[in-house]
């Protein structure tokens, strides 16, 4: 199966979902064109509170519809950017990368940072859903399914059935955490 986007979105107001757009604009070292959450720095509220001086390590927001495909057989109704995703991918096992992939959408280069560490807003969202997307491994660490978040290096435009080029970073290969 080819990797591809499926849907892409964006939202200016700091909401739990996203809008979906016919293409969204991709900005270096920003964002998404029009998204709160595009910056330099931080702009999640909660990590501005903390320190508004971190750099935006969560540019971008990327989910795999494997995942929402997962949750309907669970019985939750979750379609793409209700989770709050900017881009919603298929064929590609996103939370399987390692940490500093680079992924080609469209016109644009993201370097994967890290996992989404998904908020008690989804609970609000669909109840039993933050369940779903933070687990336990075997040892009883936390499992976060929520997605992953990147970086925008070359900006360019995004749409939906644009293929995704995936490049692995050189060996050895770091596990993503949460970012």
């Amino acid at each position: 199966m080819t990797a591809t986007v499926l849907c892409v979105a964006r939202d200016s107001t700091h909401r739990f979902s996203k809008v979906p757009r016919p293409a969204i604009t991709l900005l270096a070292r920003l964002g998404v064109a029009g998204d709160a959450h595009a910056g330099r720095t931080v702009q999640h509220r909660s990590r501005v509170r903390a320190d508004p001086t971190q750099p935006n390590l969560r540019q971008i927001h990327l989910i795999h519809a494997e995942l929402l495909d997962d949750l309907a057989l669970r019985g939750f109704a979750v379609r793409p950017a209700d989770l709050g995703e900017n881009v919603t991918t298929r064929g590609v096992d996103l939370l399987a990368l390692p940490r500093g992939t680079r992924l080609r959408l469209g016109e644009a280069v993201v370097e994967v940072t890290g996992l989404r560490n998904p908020c008690a807003q989804i609970e609000a969202f669909q109840p039993g859903l933050l369940k779903e997307l933070v687990g336990q491994d075997e040892a009883g660490q936390p499992v976060f399914r929520a997605g992953v978040m990147g970086v925008v290096l070359v900006g360019g435009d995004v749409q939906p059935g644009d293929p995704i080029e995936i490049t692995l970073p050189p060996q050895p290969h770091e596990r993503l955490q949460r970012v």
